[in-house]
């Protein structure tokens, strides 16, 4: 880094507060009070992010008579759920090219599901009148390479043959006349399969929700053991018990409490900054009046996005495991990230120079070796579980709610039909290989990002394998 560029990026984040943008936020709720003696449900969900909230209201959606209690260790969305980047996106493979590429024959029922969830979620945010400032504005892979442009134009050939409409390929001009940045050299517009919103405002609004159906939600509250009892099970907390005839866990990234279902995640911690609101001067500068997000087509990538009141969210590209898969709030802030990320910001929107950044944060994403979530049950079908969204499950968590409840009502459905439900990842190694095989993955993606994308041997065995690394 140039010195004059590290004291520009350094002084734009001279006043930037530590914590995620969307939970400092003078709409959050108050903390509900933690459990104390014993209660009973008929289902149990365990953790407070999407994936447990959704799991807890289809729940009561689809049996008002059924008794559900929910606990997270902290507070409702504290987690990723309030600290993504707010892309909403239909897709449950984590993009189609991945899903293309593990289950090709079921690609089209894939779609066709990640579609209707999507449809869902804007039905359920009208329908609980969730003030989550959603907008399904679509979202634009960009190339600033020409490899990349190269590899997004083969690939739009690739979706007109399979039939996939609603993407259009954009060249430099056309891209530029949306946002304008001297680094896009074109790009592919989803134009429908993704929505913006504000991710604490849906949880939040998701939380409320759940209460006016009936669910009893108990905040800090961690789940510490899970064991048998009698027909059902119980999971004892700090301050008491839960007797539960069925469990749903939606602890992702978090230990879960059946403990051969570890080895598939691992942490990897993730990082994003929030400008200040840009003025109407700066915002003409870049355009951007279609309101899409945005993210590069690097192995390490970028999103961006603008929120209602015209900040910038920047965020991406280090993604950081820690060995052993530690998990600490320390590693939510990374100031050496946010200084290359405040650099790469200017470097793609120079015209915006002298803007500030206002939040600076981080935190932890459960990724798994396929990126896309995996499904089980334990305890002979009286607990379920979904992990692995690897950075999308803003839109899939709910998707994944449906396979778990199918799963604990023992239901085959189109959705527990999938080989995508039925197939689990490969598992991570323990460390110390683990740790080596994620580095040399990063080192490779980042070496075949600066040589026109070349992928040397070991991301090409890994590729053949099925196994990746990713945020």
């Amino acid at each position: 880094m140039a010195p004059a560029a590290m004291r520009t990026a350094a002084q734009s984040l001279s006043g930037a507060k530590p914590v995620s943008y969307w939970l400092d936020d003078p709409a959050k709720p108050a903390a509900l009070p933690a459990l104390t003696g014993d209660e009973h449900a008929d289902l149990l969900v365990i953790g407070g992010g999407y994936s447990g909230l959704w799991t807890a209201l289809i729940a009561k959606e689809r049996d008002p008579g059924r008794d559900v209690v929910l606990i997270e260790g902290h507070e409702v969305g504290w987690a990723a759920s309030g600290r993504n980047g707010g892309f909403c996106a239909a897709s449950l493979t984590h993009g189609l090219a991945n899903g293309v590429e593990r289950w090709p024959d079921e690609i089209a029922k894939l779609e066709e599901l990640g579609e209707r969830n999507l449809d869902a979620i804007e039905a359920a945010v009208a329908r609980y009148g969730i003030d989550c400032e959603f907008e399904r504005t679509g979202e634009i892979d960009v190339a600033t390479e020409p490899h990349q442009l190269e590899e997004l134009r083969e690939w739009h050939e690739e979706l007109v043959k399979l039939g996939i409409t609603g993407v259009d390929f954009l060249d430099r001009d056309a891209l530029r006349a949306e946002v304008d940045s001297p680094t896009f050299l074109g790009g592919l517009w989803d134009r429908n399969g993704v929505a913006m919103l504000h991710p604490a405002k849906l949880a939040w609004g998701l939380k409320r929700a759940c209460q006016e159906l009936g669910v009893r939600i108990y905040e800090h509250t961690r789940g510490l053991d899970l064991v048998r009892s009698g027909p059902g099970m119980a999971v004892r907390t700090p301050y008491g018990r839960i007797f539960a005839r069925r469990v749903a866990l939606g602890t992702n990234i978090f230990p879960s409490l059946v403990k051969r279902v570890r080895p598939y995640t691992v942490p990897v911690y993730d990082y994003a900054l929030m400008t200040e609101p840009l003025t109407p001067q700066q915002l003409e500068s870049i355009g951007w009046k279609g309101r899409q997000g945005l993210g590069d087509s690097a192995n390490q990538f970028h999103y961006f996005r603008l929120s209602a009141d015209n900040r910038i969210l920047w965020g991406g590209y280090d993604a950081i495991y820690p060995y052993g898969g530690r998990l600490s709030a320390d590693l939510d802030q990374r100031p050496e990230t946010f200084l290359k990320l405040a650099e790469q910001f200017f470097d793609c929107f120079p015209q915006l120079s002298g803007l500030n950044f206002s939040h600076a944060w981080g935190g932890a994403i459960d990724t798994c070796s396929r990126f896309t979530a995996f499904f089980g049950t334990a305890h002979q079908g009286r607990v379920a579980y979904a992990a692995g969204y690897t950075g999308l499950g803003v839109g899939s968590t709910r998707f994944g709610a449906d396979v778990m409840l199918d799963l604990l009502a023992g239901e085959e459905t189109e959705r527990t039909r999938l080989e995508m439900v039925r197939s689990k990842p490969m598992p991570f190694p323990p460390e110390p290989f683990a740790w080596a095989g994620i580095e040399i993955t990063k080192r490779s993606l980042a070496r075949a990002d600066s040589n026109g994308g070349h992928r040397n041997l070991w991301l090409k065995t890994m590729d053949k394998l099925g196994l990746g690394f990713d945020s």
